[in-house]
């Protein structure tokens, strides 16, 4: 039901309705509580064209929005921080990808709250090495039937293995067998899914420094490049293993978000958009 269709049948302003609504939200969601979080995710979504952002703070343990603020900067985050330290919230880990204005911010404002990286965002910054390679190999290759073979296979590359079969399958291993720096990324990239499923952090750290050396014995400036950014953010990887958490709770209320945006056709008062985020975990229905 949208704020037009309660204004219509109570025969109210447009306006009205939404101030109503608006001081509801204000006076239940505007100030969360932060008693008793523990795990927190740090992400960020896009609000309007021209890479404009908010940073979102979601407790893992309820699913509850605890923060909203402008832009993903480092200073997005100071209001949040200050807000903990006055509650005296005892945070143990925070789930974020690799945005070094996300690292900073905990690592400059918090005393003892672990990083976590997400796995997702590390298997994606292999796959984006992967398509570059991709593409770099395409561009180079001078033999016609080579190109053929390579081109359009993107989605292949960067496809679980495990998910694909017949002709795909015969497809990707053709375009394999003609590129060696192909066929080593491509298996590397297979492997590593393998770093989240050892029997203890001790295994994972062996196993993530094996697969790091056989990435640089390959010679491979982009796996090598991989390898690199893995070794650079190794604890916050095996603090997976600490806590078991991710960005992905997150980042599927992301997508509730992208939802409420597009059917209210875009806000203009932010504050009650911010409002509308807060209470969107409890939404049974929503007034847009």
């Amino acid at each position: 039901m949208t704020i037009e269709d309660v204004a219509r049948n109570l025969r109210m302003s447009w306006n009205t309705v939404k101030e109503i609504e608006k001081g509801y939200l204000q006076k239940h969601f505007s100030r969360p509580d932060l008693a008793g979080v523990k795990y927190i995710a740090i992400d960020e979504f896009s609000i309007l064209k021209g890479h404009i952002y908010m940073t979102v703070v979601m407790d893992l343990g309820t699913g509850r929005v605890l923060y909203i603020g402008d832009g993903r900067s480092e200073a997005s985050l100071d209001k949040f921080w200050k807000r903990v330290k006055t509650s005296e919230t005892m945070i143990e880990a925070a789930a974020i990808d690799m945005w070094p204005a996300y690292i900073s911010s905990v690592l400059n404002n918090t005393d003892g709250v672990d990083i976590v990286f997400d796995r997702f965002h590390i298997v994606k910054k292999l796959n984006d090495k992967i398509d570059e390679l991709r593409r770099q190999v395409y561009s180079q290759e001078t033999d016609i039937n080579k190109r053929g073979l390579i081109k359009g296979t993107k989605w292949l590359l960067l496809a679980n293995s495990s998910k694909l079969a017949g002709d795909a399958k015969t497809r990707l291993q053709d375009a394999l067998d003609v590129n060696k720096p192909l066929f080593m990324a491509y298996y590397l990239k297979e492997e590593l899914r393998q770093l989240w499923c050892q029997a203890s952090i001790e295994k994972a750290a062996e196993f993530l420094e094996s697969w790091v050396k056989r990435a640089y014995e390959t010679g491979v400036t982009k796996l090598r490049e991989i390898a690199n950014t893995l070794m650079a953010h190794r604890t916050g990887i095996l603090n997976w293993y600490r806590y078991y958490i991710s960005t992905g709770p997150l980042e599927g209320f992301n997508n509730k978000i992208k939802v409420l945006k597009r059917k209210a056709y875009g806000y203009r008062d932010f504050e009650f958009f911010k409002l509308k985020i807060h209470a969107l975990h409890l939404s049974r229905y929503e007034l847009l």
